[in-house]
């Protein structure tokens, strides 16, 4: 179990076995899923041995599944030492971070402009369903709904350059936005701040949207700068 500092505590997914069907994208998906939820962290070396018997699959699709995340940014592969999950320095984390701020700002205010009625009712769907996750302390049920309002919100933007941008950049900070969620009050701060996006949409206003959205990014640098900086054994789920 990992712990928030407010000694609630959230649950870390148990590692299923992968099916058979669509094999090379669910090896992804997984290792994926894993590497942002924090179950394989940051640094951490991959033992292709037991990832292959935790996951049920040879090594082939194993390591294809690696060379994807590999070109995400998610693990490193060096010659003759084999993969390990990427660790970014803070200067990444600060530069990234300072770039998501602004594709979200921009995607925001497109967005208030071209959103559907059907694409705004979709997005307060996953807000509702997002809060409930909240009261539950499901971290992870928060998080996918959370990531997926944010994505909803820049397709909505209808521009194509900016989604290939966004995809590219969100894969390498998906890890650490999930933990700037570890401390109960930023967590709750972000869920104000979705609040304040949802009015924003209801309204129409993308300036005022875009401000937020970048508002909300840059908190979460600052949130996993804090962890960044905090020593192994005192950070949160530790």
């Amino acid at each position: 179990m990992q712990k928030m500092d407010n000694t609630s505590t959230i649950a870390v997914p148990e590692i299923p076995r992968v099916e058979r069907l669509r094999l090379h994208d669910t090896v992804v998906e997984h290792l994926r899923r894993l590497i942002i939820e924090g179950v394989l962290s940051p640094g951490v070396k991959l033992n292709e041995r037991e990832l292959c018997e935790t996951l049920g699959i040879s090594r082939t699709p194993l390591r294809e599944a690696f060379k994807v995340l590999a070109a995400e940014g998610l693990i490193e592969i060096a010659p003759n030492r084999g993969a390990s999950v990427a660790r970014m320095t803070e200067k990444e984390i600060r530069e990234m971070f300072e770039l998501m701020s602004a594709l979200e700002a921009f995607s925001g205010e497109l967005a208030a402009e071209r959103m559907t009625p059907v694409e705004l009712a979709e997005i307060k769907a996953l807000h509702y369903a997002m809060l409930a996750c909240r009261a539950q302390q499901d971290l992870p049920g928060y998080y996918a709904r959370n990531q997926a309002i944010h994505d909803r919100i820049n397709e909505a933007a209808r521009n194509g350059a900016l989604r290939q941008t966004y995809v590219s950049i969100n894969r390498r900070l998906m890890a650490l936005r999930f933990r700037s969620n570890f401390h109960a009050d930023k967590w709750d701060r972000a869920i104000d701040e979705h609040e304040q996006m949802i009015d924003a949409l209801e309204k129409r206003d993308g300036k005022r949207l875009g401000e937020i959205l970048r508002k909300h990014l840059l908190a979460k640098r600052d949130a996993v700068l804090q962890i960044h900086a905090e020593p192994a054994g005192n950070a949160p789920g530790n």
